[in-house]
């Protein structure tokens, strides 16, 4: 499914334009619509994806996965699409998935503010308070992780692999390696 193939419908149009990135309240009538798929029979939800998405469905696509697919394309169509940021990691993710052989792949961890991260280096622990800003670390803030790493082992260091929160593999992965 490539989105710049998915039609909107002209009296969708506008309301599209004006939602993209923000909350938009729920719609009964949508709503409605995405209950119904998950009691419409296959043939009618290949008809309606053939129609949402100006294109058959892939063959590889299920009855769940075609639900799925109808139902992201009617909530796109009226809510609009998904900030950047979302997109971004959607994009980083479908990476990593891809990357990998075994097609497992894990979600890039975020640091939620106020957490504390310690890690001992040649028999010294250093503890570094998440910020909302960056890090703090000996009453210094600091914008990255590497940046402190280095600060503590006079060498360049990857930051969150210093610091525990990704392996080698992960971000070979994830820098598409």
């Amino acid at each position: 499914m490539n989105p710049a193939t998915l039609k909107i419908p002209p009296e969708s149009q506008s309301k599209s334009k004006k939602a993209a990135g923000k909350a938009q309240p729920l719609n009964d009538a949508i709503e409605a619509d995405l209950a119904r798929l998950a009691t419409d029979p296959v043939v009618k939800l290949r008809k309606r994806y053939t129609a949402l998405f100006a294109e058959p469905q892939p063959t590889a696509f299920g009855p769940d996965l075609l639900r799925r697919s109808i139902a992201h394309g009617i909530q796109r169509n009226a809510y609009g699409t998904q900030c950047r940021e979302a997109q971004r990691l959607l994009d980083r993710a479908v990476r990593a998935m891809s990357a990998k052989s075994t097609g497992a792949f894990a979600i890039p961890r975020r640091i939620k503010p106020g957490s504390e991260l310690v890690r001992e280096w040649k028999g010294k622990t250093y503890r570094i308070a998440v910020t909302p800003s960056g890090f703090n670390y000996d009453g210094k803030e600091y914008s990255s992780l590497s940046e402190i790493a280095s600060h503590i082992t006079g060498t360049k260091w990857n930051g969150p692999r210093f610091f525990g929160l990704r392996s080698r593999v992960e971000e070979a992965v994830t820098n598409g390696r």
